[in-house]
């Protein structure tokens, strides 16, 4: 595995219940600011195999980013029943819910 899809792989597993961290945020964590695709790429080749809480990240705006509506409900239905609450759009107070990591 390289060292960004290591990195990127630690930090989604770290991300607690009941919170959620941006694609574009785990890319910076990373090392990699400008990666959020490959965050992308990671969580759909990886998350099965290490077990990746997919559900608890999202897109910039705080919004569920998946298009497919099967799997659009199932991370919102996740997510609310880890008590994130979703507004119009399938949209998260990233205020209230966002996860900042101390360090990696």
């Amino acid at each position: 595995m390289q060292p960004f899809t290591e990195k990127v792989v630690t930090i989604i597993q770290s991300i607690p219940e009941g919170k959620v961290m941006t694609y574009g945020q785990i890319a910076r964590e990373a090392g990699s600011p400008r990666a959020a695709r490959q965050v992308v790429r990671v969580l759909h080749s990886m998350s099965r195999k290490h077990r990746l809480p997919w559900h608890r990240v999202v897109n910039t705006k705080g919004q569920i980013a998946i298009q497919d509506d099967e799997s659009y409900q199932e991370q919102l239905f996740s997510l609310e029943s880890e008590g994130v609450e979703i507004g119009l759009n399938g949209s998260i107070d990233l205020k209230k819910y966002q996860y900042h990591p101390s360090d990696f």
